[in-house]
This record gives C-alpha cells, sequence and structure tokens, in this order.
C-alpha cells in the first residue's frame, strides 16, 4: 500500500544548520498495516510522515501510495490518498463552521460538487448515526459551532472527519498528546474501533512507548532518520517497554519515552 524507497530529506543543506532528517530511509507498509512509530524529538518521526502527505519532498528517493507514484505531487493533489489528525485538536476541523458543515466538507473531500443549500436530510441522518458512535452526545447538536466544543471533542470528530472518506493511508501524528490521560485513552480506543473496522492502513506516531507497544499490527523506531528497529505480529505483542529500553536506551532520551 505505501513504500518509502532510500528516502532522503535535508533540512538547510550547504548552511552551517545542514540537518538531515531522514538518511535512506526504506519503509514497505501492507494494506491494513497499523505501524506505531517512536523515536526521540529529532529522530524524524515527524518529518516521515510530512514527507508521505507531500507537505515536503524528498531531496532524494521515491514515495508511492496504492501502487501510485506520488513523489512530486503537490501535498493537494496528494490528499485525496491521505487523512491525517495532527497534534493540535483545533488544526482539524474549521471552529467558525457547525458540526454538520465540517462533516460534509470532509465527506465531499476528492468528490465533485455543486451549488446546494446546506446539508441535505440524508446526509444529516448519517452524520446522527456516526456521531453517535463517538459517545459524546455530539449526534443532537449537529447545527453547533466546533468552536464550543472542548478539544477531546474536537479530536474525535476530527478523527471521524480524517476516515469519512476512507482514506489510502491514515496519519496520526501523536493525536493524543494535548488530551488529558482520560480523554487520550478515549480517543485511542475510537481509533483503534476504526481503524480496524474499516482496515486502514495506518502510520501512528507517538511519544508514549506503552502506547505504542499496545496498539497496532507493527512497530518501527527512528534514530537520526534511520529504522532502528522493525517489529510485528506475536513479537511486538510480548514485547515490554524494559526490554526496548535496555536495548534502545541511548536513542530514547525523550521522558516522555521512556515513562
Amino acid at each position: 500500500m505505501v513504500r518509502l524507497e532510500n528516502i532522503t530529506k535535508i533540512f538547510s543543506k550547504g548552511t552551517i544548520d545542514e540537518k538531515v532528517a531522514i538518511d535512506g530511509l526504506d519503509l514497505h507498509i501492507r494494506e491494513g498495516d497499523f505501524v506505531t512509530v517512536i523515536g526521540s524529538n529529532g529522530a524524524g518521526k515527524t518529518t516521515m510522515l510530512n514527507l508521505a502527505s507531500g507537505t515536503y519532498g524528498p531531496d532524494a528517493g521515491d514515495i508511492h501510495i496504492d501502487g501510485v507514484r506520488v513523489t512530486t505531487l503537490p501535498e493537494h493533489r496528494r490528499a485525496k490518498y491521505l487523512g491525517r489528525i495532527f497534534q493540535n485538536p483545533l488544526m482539524g476541523t474549521a471552529g467558525s463552521m457547525s458540526i454538520e458543515e465540517n462533516l460534509a466538507m470532509a465527506d465531499l473531500r476528492g468528490k465533485p460538487r455543486r451549488l446546494c443549500w446546506g446539508v441535505s436530510k440524508a446526509r444529516r441522518n448519517h452524520y446522527k448515526q456516526l456521531l453517535k458512535m463517538l459517545d459524546l452526545g455530539l449526534e443532537t447538536r449537529l447545527k453547533d459551532s466546533v468552536s464550543l466544543l472542548s478539544g477531546g471533542q474536537r479530536q474525535s470528530l476530527t478523527l471521524l472527519m480524517a476516515t469519512l472518506s476512507l482514506p489510502k493511508l491514515l496519519l496520526l501524528d501523536e493525536h493524543t498528546a494535548a488530551l488529558d490521560p482520560k480523554t487520550a485513552q478515549k480517543v485511542m480506543d475510537l481509533t483503534e474501533k476504526i481503524v480496524e473496522e474499516n482496515h486502514l492502513t495506518t502510520i501512528m506516531v507517538t511519544h508514549n512507548m506503552q502506547m505504542a507497544i499496545r496498539y497496532g499490527n507493527r512497530m518501527i523506531m527512528l534514530h537520526e532518520g534511520r529504522i532502528q528497529f522493525d517489529i510485528e505480529g506475536a513479537e511486538k505483542q510480548t514485547l515490554t517497554v524494559e526490554e526496548v529500553v535496555r536495548k534502545f536506551g541511548a536513542e530514547l532520551k525523550d521522558e516522555a519515552l521512556l515513562g
């Protein structure tokens, strides 16, 4: 489903601030894989997502999504393949628009559009059913402005919006990091449910090693722009934080990772 082949990305190339963020990275992800990604600050985690999404172009290498070479496609043309959620709950929704308007905007992404009045009754009923799944009472608040929602509610809505059109690739960039522990757990449980039910190919960057071990069928660790380990299946299911720290403690400097 996703192939990153010999990818290199260098920032401030040729200056004293030159930084090799991704260094000859090779990563092949099968359809339906849920890959969690860990690594210290500066390891290249978010840069890898930005390269996949088209926010940056690689200095070398190729990127394929669903059999299509997207290496040179700009971000807006690559968006039809992707759903992405950021750490900041405010980034995935339009606060000045209503809940149903946000859902309609996500629903129509990549589809032909025409001028019409508001949201149809059929779509509104569909959105109500989807919102019930969140168990946040939002199905009765379709006309409410998104700006009235809490951070956890907005991130849950963002997750629903990002997966509404069943993207080829779902990118989760520390999407629970800004939430309190109870809300973060609720969003993660919802994430797991949506990913599994829709068999979505997913890459989730996280600073929480326990979360990286618990969720998904595969886990990789980045260090200085390279993959240090790639573990999946039964081996991942029996992995412990202590084992990872024992083997890669020097590369895992962040307290959030080691906590």
